[in-house]
């Protein structure tokens, strides 16, 4: 019954972006939509990251199977590709340097702004 109650929420906010994707003449797709609905839910706490925790965790363990296929397909087309393969290669490079920095300069600032925010406390503390 857990497992029903977490797919159900999971479902509801995929549902609710799919709602957003229909009705917003923007270029996003529903699944950004529905992520940033649950990020929003899960930090203002309207839900509980032990509320769908055990679901969350399998969806994560399956979804290589996801891209079983894709792959397949990407290997099937290899003829119709060839001609564009340095291309290809150059853009994911330079794309997947790109995320590698970006996400690096974002964990540095999150790490620094924590410690910030703990020297902070620590000094909040001492002088009371």
């Amino acid at each position: 019954m857990k497992y029903a109650y977490q797919v159900m929420i999971i479902g509801g906010i995929s549902f609710a972006g799919e709602l957003l994707n229909t009705l917003l003449p923007l270029p996003v797709p529903a699944s950004v939509y529905g992520m940033v609905i649950l990020l929003i839910c899960l930090c203002t706490k309207v839900i509980r990251l032990n509320q769908i925790q055990e679901t969350a965790d399998f969806m994560l363990a399956a979804m290589p199977l996801v891209f079983v296929g894709p792959g397949v397909a990407l290997m099937e087309s290899f003829g119709l590709m060839k001609d564009s393969l340095l291309g290809i290669v150059i853009i994911s490079i330079v794309s997947m340097v790109f995320v590698m920095i970006l996400t690096g300069l974002i964990a540095q600032f999150l790490v620094i702004k924590k410690r910030r925010l703990e020297e902070e406390r620590l000094e909040e503390e001492i002088n009371e």
